[in-house]
């Protein structure tokens, strides 16, 4: 009767055959794994629930992590090799990029450096601190390129949370969104935690995903106990994560 009473369970034991296509595993080219050692012991955690499946995205970030096509390639093949060499045949990866849209983002796209998606989708990003300023005109710009965005975890932009119209706002621009899972839990704070159900519960998000940066994020993700009725609510976003991007 009551969603309090409802019986939880954890949220792992339903990702089994994820695809993780927002994560920071690479090595050594922004906030994520710094090691190859690293990376394999995100994928290896990753496995222990059951996905085995990535596609890895770093950041673009102008000043902070200028990643380019040719950085995020050499550190998948990087990757990839040590992958070869200890026999672990049962990951599939590809590698794109989580673009922040800041002063050198539209530069980017126009000369068709960015990192899609399966070619299609652009994983994008804001600061924390306050909206891009030329957001809405990178959108129409990615549109025009052929692309989809996707707005990577929209329940962390603390200054839209006294706003949640501006929520539909974003969404009638086509916007995609991306949640993470861990703002399922109280590890960002109960107020995105608040508005990650909010989203969840209108139906805005598209995606779902770890951005796994360490080990301790996937520890965390191990301790998610939801509700049922949260649990049916994700198990289509699950499914239609996997079948857009496997």
């Amino acid at each position: 009767m009551f969603s309090f009473f409802e019986k939880k369970v954890f949220l792992v034991d339903y990702l089994h055959g994820l695809v993780d296509m927002h994560n920071h595993v690479l090595p050594g080219i922004d906030d994520g794994a710094k090691t190859v050692d690293q990376s394999l012991d995100l994928i290896k955690g990753f496995s222990e629930f059951g996905v085995t499946s990535f596609v890895f995205t770093p950041h673009v970030m102008h000043h902070y992590y200028p990643n380019t096509q040719e950085t995020v390639k050499k550190a998948f093949i990087l990757l990839q090799n040590e992958l070869k060499l200890q026999g672990v045949l049962s990951v599939k990866t590809s590698y794109a990029a989580e673009h922040m849209i800041d002063d050198n983002f539209e530069s980017l796209l126009a000369s068709d450096e960015v990192l899609p998606i399966k070619k299609e989708y652009l994983l994008i990003e804001m600061s924390y601190l306050q909206p891009s300023l030329n957001f809405d005109g990178a959108i129409q710009k990615i549109a025009s390129k052929g692309y989809y965005s996707i707005l990577a975890h929209p329940e962390r932009y603390a200054y839209y949370h006294n706003t949640l119209k501006v929520y539909e706002t974003l969404k009638s621009k086509g916007i995609l969104f991306q949640l993470n899972l861990l703002s399922l839990s109280g590890y960002y704070g109960t107020e995105i935690q608040k508005v990650a159900m909010y989203l969840l519960k209108e139906g805005m998000i598209d995606f779902v995903s770890s951005d796994a940066h360490h080990k301790n994020h996937i520890a965390q993700l191990k301790e998610i106990k939801i509700q049922k009725s949260t649990l049916n609510l994700l198990l289509p976003i699950i499914e239609k994560t996997i079948l857009s991007f496997y």
